[in-house]
């Protein structure tokens, strides 16, 4: 009777086969365990703004908050207009918006498809290092820089006002754009450039015609990346935009670029400095802005999720 003994290499391997298995399972346990304190975190602060919130609402009801015209928290005669902060809001994202996006997907367009691998390789990370600019500087070149300069061309325009926060504020989200866009559209298969210059197509027509559409969902998703940046940006638009919360009247002063205005974040920063007293109805008042403000871009993040779903376009 023969018995068959494994050979000595397959008894070598059973033990760090056996190491391997443990070392595996570790890993997923810390990855995991990363995994649900950012989850836990999250959690986290929604309960608190939820709880907060809740005891705002139980002192200012919810319709004097969504129809009042004025924001006026730490005044005697307190009004909560939410919409005079979140006007200013719309207006400064929106100037943002409209310097970010020309700038940030024309830059993604020259560097995909237009310069050469060595140029791609210095621009890209110098365009990035936008990015890391700490968000106090980008104020200050707004009020020091920026606003003296529109002053030059704009008499009436205000020390304090959203033009030139909107400016500031779309400058530095240019890299997110351009980064996110210039990577969508770099991952446009060759293929389809070789096919539509088959066909006759210039270079141009082809970028507009074939290059965008297939890069669209890249693209769209990192214009909403943007305006989330743009909605939630803080220092920037509180140092330049100034804190004065225009009332909501026929004279649309609330939607004037040129003078001061007060938008979500930097109401937040105006209580948060300490003077006025924790637990008081307008230290209340910052967590439901906070709360708006989340659910604002919360809408803007399930939106861009799902028209990366619905338009995304796969090749093989």
């Amino acid at each position: 009777m023969t018995v068959d003994l494994p050979s000595t290499n397959e008894a070598l391997w059973q033990p760090n086969r056996k190491a391997s298995k443990y070392v595996e399972l570790a890993m997923q346990a810390i990855f995991g365990l990363f995994a649900l304190v950012s989850v836990a975190t999250t959690i986290g602060i929604i309960l608190t703004l939820i709880y907060e919130t809740i005891e705002f609402f139980q002192e200012v009801p919810l319709w004097n908050f969504l129809t009042d015209t004025r924001w006026t928290p730490l005044f005697s005669s307190a009004q909560f207009g939410i919409f005079v902060l979140i006007s200013a809001t719309l207006l400064t994202s929106s100037i943002a918006i409209t310097v970010a996006v020309p700038l940030g997907l024309l830059a993604a367009i020259s560097l995909s498809e237009y310069a050469s691998p060595k140029v791609r390789k210095i621009i890209k990370p110098a365009l990035e290092i936008l990015a890391g600019v700490p968000s106090v500087v980008y104020g200050y070149f707004a009020l020091l820089f920026v606003t003296p300069l529109l002053q030059t061309f704009i008499p009436g325009l205000q020390g304090f006002n959203a033009l030139s926060a909107g400016v500031v504020v779309g400058i530095s989200i240019t890299p997110l754009v351009a980064s996110l866009s210039e990577d969508a559209i770099y991952a446009v298969p060759r293929s389809l450039r070789d096919g539509s210059y088959a066909l006759g197509a210039t270079k141009r027509e082809t970028i507009i015609s074939v290059v965008l559409p297939a890069a669209l969902s890249g693209i769209v998703s990192s214009v909403i990346l943007a305006v989330s940046r743009a909605i939630g940006e803080t220092m920037t638009v509180t140092l330049a935009a100034g804190q004065n919360p225009q009332p909501i009247g026929p004279d649309l002063k609330f939607i004037n670029p040129f003078i001061p205005v007060m938008t979500m974040t930097a109401f937040i920063v105006q209580v948060s400095l300490g003077d006025t007293p924790a637990g008081s109805l307008a230290y209340k008042t910052i967590y439901a802005v906070g709360m708006t403000l989340f659910l604002m871009t919360l809408v803007l993040n399930i939106f861009s999720f799902w028209f990366v779903r619905r338009f995304r376009e796969k090749y093989e």
